[in-house]
């Protein structure tokens, strides 16, 4: 019978010479990759063999790119080379990494990387998987990647590989959000994004206004889970508003803020003013993304934020307000907003639907009452889901009932 198991995916597959870099580059390699969110497949628990095994193959063709650490003994493994064809055979993206190696030798097969190749070749009767070798490592070594040699250090030379992993199009960062089902998120999330403009050098901060229940925190959520992996040092502060009414609620939002963008995961906090030194100081130094959900006055900000005084390069800072007055307080960062608007009539209807019909099957003598409820909810996501949900699986009667209730008491925004 065959296994009902599905293969896992992964965002990038490492291929490597063990006994050159498993425990000194490719380990710190790895572990980049993994701290920020990117699936990577290492060989660990693997049992070597004469053949590359039927698990590895599997997890080549599951792989959106391959990153190939090229070393001295890399040509020594027929293991490796196997990996390489597969990988050149059927890998959608390919990056090679020349580490202590010359990229032209491994190109044209020479120098002590040549000499590793020819000795193994002496053991190997097929000649056409040797010549499916060497084709494989010139096709490799052709492609633009990263030589050791041009960078500074180790740890220079794995955050540009990290970087250029994060902002390639083939990887798909996971979402908390579940973008697909939410109605009208696409769109609003794209105009976010351009003005966001995560590649540019500056610092950016971008307001998102709009009537309560319009949909500002969920894209701000789905706008965090797009990008907090472009940043070490991020942090989602949700409720401000409310928990800016006491001191000790003032706290809490400091403390979950720095618990975000500093590397010390259970800091206390005493005072506010102790914990906006401890921001501004972080703020100095990383590039951070910075969400503040439900700001109502500039206080909130000033507490969370200090007075704008420095960001690090390329961070970037969003507000979800209801108070557009707050704009007027502009300051010397580069500032940008979006104002989000009610859904328009078919983008309600679907919404309204998906809740009080989860069949998508509206009965004929429902049409009418389905157009009076979309109507008193003035196209505001929250409302529309609220009383899709309450009307849901109700005779006509209850719906007309709880249609009268919401014209003389409107849903309250929240």
């Amino acid at each position: 019978m065959a296994s009902s198991h599905q293969p896992k995916n992964f965002d990038v597959f490492l291929s490597f010479r063990g006994e050159d870099t498993r425990r000194s580059f490719v380990s710190h390699l790895h572990k980049a990759l993994t701290q920020r969110g990117i699936q990577t497949f290492i060989d660990d628990n693997l049992t070597r063999g004469e053949n590359i095994s039927e698990e590895l193959l599997k997890a080549i063709e599951n792989s959106s790119a391959s990153i190939i650490v090229f070393s001295k003994n890399y040509a020594s493994s027929s293991w490796c080379l196997d990996e390489l064809a597969k990988i050149i055979e059927c890998t959608k993206k390919v990056l090679p990494v020349f580490y202590q190696v010359d990229p032209s030798e491994v190109r044209k097969q020479i120098g002590d990387f040549g000499k590793a190749l020819t000795k193994l070749e002496k053991k190997i009767n097929d000649k056409t998987k040797v010549q499916r070798w060497r084709d494989a490592l010139s096709n490799a070594a052709n492609i633009s990647g990263w030589d050791d040699k041009n960078s500074c250090t180790e740890s220079e030379l794995v955050q540009q590989i990290v970087e250029e992993i994060l902002n390639s199009e083939f990887i798909q960062m996971p979402s908390n959000v579940a973008s697909m089902q939410l109605v009208g998120i696409n769109s609003r999330m794209e105009a976010v994004t351009k003005l966001l403009d995560i590649e540019s050098n500056d610092v950016r901060m971008v307001w998102i206004t709009g009537l309560g229940g319009i949909g500002k925190t969920t894209i701000a959520k789905a706008i965090y889970d797009r990008f907090s992996n472009h940043f070490k040092a991020k942090s989602f502060v949700e409720n401000v508003r409310e928990w800016s009414k006491t001191e000790q609620g003032k706290i809490h939002l400091q403390e979950a803020l720095l618990k975000g963008i500093s590397e010390d995961k259970n800091l206390r906090v005493s005072t506010i003013y102790e914990g906006t030194r401890r921001i501004n100081k972080i703020l100095c130094l990383k590039k951070v993304l910075i969400i503040l959900d439900d700001v109502d006055n500039a206080d909130q900000i000033e507490t969370l934020l200090g007075r704008f005084e420095g960001f690090a390069s390329r961070s970037r800072i969003i507000l979800t307000t209801r108070n557009k007055r707050l704009l007027a307080n502009r300051n010397c960062l580069s500032t940008y907003d979006y104002e989000v608007k009610e859904l328009d009539e078919d983008e309600a209807i679907e919404l309204f639907r998906k809740h009080a019909f989860p069949s998508n099957e509206v009965p004929e003598d429902y049409l009418e009452l389905e157009k009076q409820a979309i109507s008193y909810a003035k196209g505001l996501p929250l409302a529309l889901k609220v009383m899709g949900c309450d009307l849901c699986g109700r005779p006509k009667l209850e719906w007309q009932d709880a249609l009268d209730c919401y014209e003389t008491n409107p849903l309250e925004e929240n």
